[in-house]
């Protein structure tokens, strides 16, 4: 199915950055310094993604080929170590989620909450299922290269795992069961990467779609369980190969002021961002002073973390609210955790 817009996307110009929807796509933001900063949080080497929360308040946290656990606490472990456990490659981009235990439609199996899926690059490419014991095994294989994964918590398609992959004829949308079974949900979409996400039933006409950031162009788009593909937004933001919007994240229910945001920042060693190799924070405080609420989207570039938020109704608007360090190379999902971290 080649993708078309058939949605219609209106923009508001907001406080301190005035951003542009128009069809010769984004433009350079241009403003005040926007009021929220991300901040190093904890060195963590090879940091790619995080994902989570689990039930107990940590993430699991991917880098340099492995897996750790983030506690609430703050302390760093590894996770899913030794015989049966976890490694995949350095180098490439294994992004990470995790499962709710909803009962998958037309299937007679669940997922169980907690479970760890991983995307595997390179020349076999696949899902990597990772157990709470902490045992690894093949689950998928895919048809093209990986580019971003996610849970669909909403359940419009279904509560499948949703993943974005690139071939030959182009971006393909998919859908994976909790049997490995995969079925295509979009094909020739544009270019989506990073931290994608599945939008809350309260995200306005986009509620359910899967929602993916695409650093090229510098827009977001939404993927609806039918296939169509709609340009979401325009991020205003610069946009190229590791500068443009590459992370996403809702916001979650009761999140306020003793929350705060997390963001994987990546070392690339010779790029114009080359990271900190760190997890950095987003203070709740900062957020809500910026006028975030539960259901939000933030969306954060690839070069220096440059962040958004997105509020959608019958229309979206789209706001310039942090940035992060200037060498920032910002990687994979925005999660958020409640009062205490």
């Amino acid at each position: 199915m080649r993708h078309h817009l058939p949605r219609a996307v209106s923009l508001s110009l907001a406080l301190s950055l005035a951003l542009t929807a128009c069809a010769s796509g984004a433009r350079e933001a241009r403003g005040p310094a926007p009021p929220g900063r991300w901040t190093q949080f904890r060195h963590v080497p090879g940091v790619v993604d995080l994902a989570g929360p689990r039930g107990d308040g940590s993430f699991t946290v991917a880098a340099a080929g492995r897996l750790l656990t983030l506690s609430l606490a703050g302390a760093l472990s590894p996770f899913a170590r030794g015989t049966g456990g976890y490694s995949t490659a350095i180098g490439p981009e294994p992004y990470i989620t995790v499962t709710g235990n909803d009962p998958v439609a037309g299937t007679r199996c669940s997922f169980r909450s907690g479970m760890i899926f991983a995307l595997q690059p390179g020349g076999n490419p696949g899902i990597i299922l990772i157990g709470a014991d902490g045992r690894a095994r093949r689950f998928a294989s895919l048809p093209g290269a990986p580019s971003g994964i996610t849970f669909d918590t909403t359940g419009h398609f279904g509560h499948r795992l949703l993943v974005t992959a690139r071939n030959h004829a182009g971006m393909t949308v998919l859908a994976i069961d909790c049997a490995g079974a995969v079925r295509t949900i979009a094909t020739r979409a544009p270019g989506m990467e990073g931290g994608i996400a599945v939008a809350p039933a309260s995200f306005g006409r986009y509620g359910g779609d899967l929602v993916a950031p695409d650093e090229t162009s510098g827009r977001v788009f939404a993927v609806a369980p039918n296939g169509t593909v709609a340009t979401l937004a325009v991020s205003g933001l610069p946009h190229g190969g590791d500068i443009g919007v590459e992370s996403a994240g809702f916001v979650p229910p009761g999140f306020g002021a003793g929350g705060a945001a997390y963001l994987a920042d990546r070392f690339s060693k010779g790029n114009r961002h080359p990271g900190t190799d760190s997890i950095l924070r987003l203070p709740g405080t900062e957020l809500v002073k910026a006028g975030v609420r539960p259901g939000d989207l933030l969306v954060a570039t690839e070069g220096s973390a440059q962040t958004i938020v997105v509020r959608c109704g019958s229309s979206c608007t789209v706001r310039y609210i942090a940035i992060g360090p200037a060498i920032a190379h910002a990687e994979g999902h925005i999660m958020f955790t409640g009062p205490g971290r």
